[in-house]
């Protein structure tokens, strides 16, 4: 299944969140320059299936921009700096920062059960939903079922039934029943942590219910418009991709074959999930917004960093990468054709956003690689 796959790694109603828990040593910036991300960048797609790869670095108020391989591989075209893609669960972190605005704001409350607003929306065999919190689904400590995993469904979002149902349309609820029909992870809401993409798409209805307007309506009007993100959009049931853009490619269904294109593709499976469009440079200038504060009181950007209750692995909406000379932010995303990481530390003085066109195309240890080459020179 490659759709939107996991990430690595509030308090009462309206209250103050409790503190976050801090990396175990603080962050040491490089001391020497600039390091070759390139010959790292070239490394990194060489150990995977991805034809292109690009890096965008924000620090000290430059930007530096690396891409190595091509974006198509039929015309050869190069990875351009301005290049639209598909973000995947990067939209979690767009969508956590606007619930914990409505947290400060009193509109919400992070220990408040999911069942206040939205009643009865949260039953299935083995599920008591009344007892499911807002942290809890940001957090994915709720339990609930990923959607994603369902066997039927994956067969259509990533398996031999995707260029049959490459177009469908799905509806939030729709997803959710699927959901739903399986018994959850874990339970009791809050015994285990599991990441779950059915979490942020309750968040999705739950951010509609409380503002009147849906997610990605709040998400432009809070976080993209404020930022002037001109290329980050939501394209609803939009199978295309803004100009200018490459191609996104996909495992073979069948071994040997050549590599699927999938750059088309209905995101409404996706959602509040993972739905996104963007660039590297608003990906960038977003992550540097949030970690410096700009977009959340100083407590509730502390609280999208507690990692209670997750061993942890995962805060709310963000999740740290441990590096030799400190801990990073950020979040990843991966869907069909595309796999994107950005992470950047506290101060978000430096940033960096990393993507390559394949949804299985970015690996572990070549990524560590890159990362310790950017922010631990």
């Amino acid at each position: 299944m490659t759709l939107l796959v996991q990430a690595t790694g509030c308090t009462g109603g309206g209250g103050s969140p409790r503190s976050a828990e801090r990396p175990s040593h603080s962050f040491r910036p490089p001391s020497a320059g600039p390091a070759d991300l390139r010959t790292e960048l070239r490394r990194a797609l060489a150990e995977g299936p991805a034809p292109g790869a690009a890096v965008l670095v924000r620090a000290g108020g430059r930007t530096r921009f690396t891409a190595a391989g091509v974006s198509d591989v039929w015309t050869g075209r190069p990875v351009q700096q301005a290049d639209h893609f598909r973000a995947g669960s990067l939209t979690k972190t767009f969508l956590a920062t606007v619930v914990l605005q409505l947290c400060a704001e009193g509109r919400l409350g992070p220990a408040d059960r999911v069942e206040r607003y939205l009643p009865g929306l949260l039953r299935g065999p083995g599920l008591d939903g009344r007892k499911v919190t807002v942290r809890q689904l940001l957090a994915h400590t709720s339990g609930l079922y990923d959607y994603t995993r369902d066997p039927a469904l994956a067969r259509e979002l990533s398996g031999d039934g995707f260029a049959e149902h490459r177009f469908d349309t799905r509806t939030p609820r729709e997803l959710l029943r699927t959901a739903l029909a399986h018994r959850p992870t874990f339970s009791p809401p809050g015994s285990g942590w599991r990441y779950s993409n059915t979490d942020y798409l309750v968040l999705g209805l739950l951010v509609e219910k409380v503002t009147g307007h849906d997610y990605a309506t709040e998400v432009r009007r809070r976080i993209i418009e404020p930022l002037r993100l001109t290329g980050t959009s939501f394209p609803g049931t939009r199978d295309t991709l803004p100009a200018p853009h490459g191609r996104g490619y996909s495992a073979p269904t069948t071994p040997g074959g050549p590599p699927r294109d999938t750059t088309t593709l209905n995101p409404s499976i996706a959602g509040a999930a993972g739905s996104l469009v963007s660039t590297l440079d608003d990906l960038a200038r977003f992550t540097l917004a949030l970690l410096d504060g700009e977009l959340l009181p100083q407590p509730w950007l502390a609280a999208m960093r507690d990692t209670r209750g997750t061993d942890g692995r995962y805060g709310l909406g963000l999740f740290p990468v441990a590096l030799p000379c400190g801990t990073v932010w950020g979040h990843n995303g991966v869907i069909n054709g595309s796999s994107v990481l950005v992470v950047g530390t506290l101060s978000g003085h430096r940033v960096l956003a990393y993507r390559v066109n394949h949804d299985a195309g970015m690996r572990s240890a070549p990524t560590r690689a890159l990362l310790r080459a950017e922010f631990c020179a």
